[in-house]
């Protein structure tokens, strides 16, 4: 057994093997619960997943909040979506880098990612058709300590972005459908 940066790399070689062979196990399906609380806060529950080949659980429950801050009339409950969507690539890019750098041995000392969108409210409010919806730009700021050369530290942060799923989706259009299930169907538990 060989644990790297914390992660058992003769395991996700396996498992990575295991995938090669039978793309299959490679399918994960994420599931998220939001449910509106009042005003701009609402919950996001996440307890289960397929993965492997099968239906599975978290071992707990998640509940994330989100919501807006006073200036915008929140509560401040919780982060906005919008920072939300920044916790997701941030840490998303991490596990990628982390995963990677593991299963080249290279020992991560400290590892922080700073990201920071840029956002005009103008587009979301309906003000504007010039202005994005969404961020218009987003930094990430790596801090890296590692027993690693300045070049395989560039080459980590680089495959950090180029496998990340939240990257690419972010980077990349992802089809999003709606359906719209009966009223009586709002406000069933998760």
């Amino acid at each position: 057994m060989a644990i790297v940066n914390g992660i058992d790399t003769q395991v996700l070689k396996e498992k990575m093997a295991a995938m090669k062979k039978e793309p299959a196990l490679a399918e994960v399906r994420s599931r998220a619960h939001n449910k509106w609380s009042g005003g701009a806060y609402c919950r996001t529950t996440i307890k289960d997943f397929y993965a492997a080949g099968e239906d599975m659980s978290h071992k707990d429950r998640f509940e994330l909040p989100a919501d807006e801050p006073p200036v915008l009339l929140g509560e401040d409950h919780g982060p906005t979506a919008t920072e939300a969507l920044l916790y997701a690539l941030s840490s998303c890019v991490m596990t990628t880098l982390v995963y990677h750098a593991s299963v080249r041995n290279v020992k991560l000392n400290s590892l922080e990612i700073i990201a920071d969108g840029k956002l005009d409210l103008r587009g979301f409010l309906g003000l504007s058709d010039e202005v994005r919806n969404g961020y218009s730009s987003i930094t990430l700021t790596f801090k890296i300590d590692a027993d690693a050369s300045d070049e395989q530290i560039r080459e980590l942060v680089e495959l950090g972005q180029k496998r990340s799923p939240v990257f690419d989706m972010v980077t990349h259009t992802t089809p999003v459908n709606a359906k719209i299930e009966s009223a009586a169907a709002v406000g069933q538990e998760v």
